[in-house]
């Protein structure tokens, strides 16, 4: 069991023998669980039982499962909340479209909840080593950071950010792959305090591009929500 225990599952499935299913194989592995039946009242369970980790079903009634996943990340509480969506083979375009709003994974119906077990070990380890390595270096291609020089070279040239840049360009590293939003960005890099528009970040981000313009395809603008960072430098 390990460190599974105490960890917490909020299972949404509104199909109460897959729920069951997957709560009692988790709880096998020492992990805690609690289930909703349909969007409305998984959004109100991850604000009361506060889970650290969601499997989201695609299929909900009421409000869907992409609905609850885009309302969740744009939420600074729950932005970074890992949720894994289970989602049937003919939901192919439905798959991309969650993870673009920021599903971290995905597993398709019907599935061997062993399967999801390990799927659910395999975030929760991606999930710490991210928050134990505060990398002070990092690259992005030909793209170099040093944090504690507050320095960014491109091919060896130093280009000069501003501050809010830099913290800009820092966070969306930190993350490659995930979708952030405009209130997430301006919290993490401007501050709580700060009581700007969110339109600030897009100028920042338009700025950053300029500066870097091999950021201009590596930044993704995701639909309403806010911005991604690829996984990998797009090749030239």
């Amino acid at each position: 069991m390990g460190n599974s225990t105490n960890k917490k599952i909020l299972v949404v499935e509104d199909e109460p023998e897959i729920a069951q299913l997957v709560t009692h194989y988790l709880e096998k592995e020492g992990f805690r669980t609690a289930t909703a039946l349909n969007g409305f009242e998984a959004i109100k369970r991850v604000k009361e039982d506060k889970p650290d980790l969601l499997v989201l079903d695609l299929m909900l009634p009421e409000l869907d499962g992409l609905e609850v996943c885009k309302r969740l990340r744009s939420t600074l509480d729950t932005a970074m909340l890992p949720i894994i969506m289970l989602t049937a083979k003919a939901e192919e375009s439905d798959t991309i479209v969650g993870l673009e709003l920021g599903a971290d994974d995905y597993v398709t119906k019907p599935f061997s909840p062993k399967t999801l077990v390990a799927r659910i070990k395999s975030l929760f380890r991606r999930v710490e080593r991210a928050s134990d390595q505060k990398p002070t270096s990092g690259t992005y291609g030909p793209l170099a950071i040093d944090l504690t020089r507050h320095e960014v070279r491109v091919h060896g040239a130093e280009v000069l950010l501003t501050a809010k840049e830099f913290g800009l360009l820092e966070h969306l590293l930190r993350h490659p792959g995930r979708v952030l939003t405009r209130e997430v960005l301006l919290n993490e890099v401007w501050g709580y305090d700060y009581y700007g528009t969110t339109r600030t970040v897009d100028v920042h981000i338009r700025r950053l591009k300029v500066k870097v313009p091999l950021l201009n395809e590596a930044i993704v603008s995701v639909k309403t929500l806010g911005y991604k960072l690829l996984d990998h430098p797009p090749t030239p």
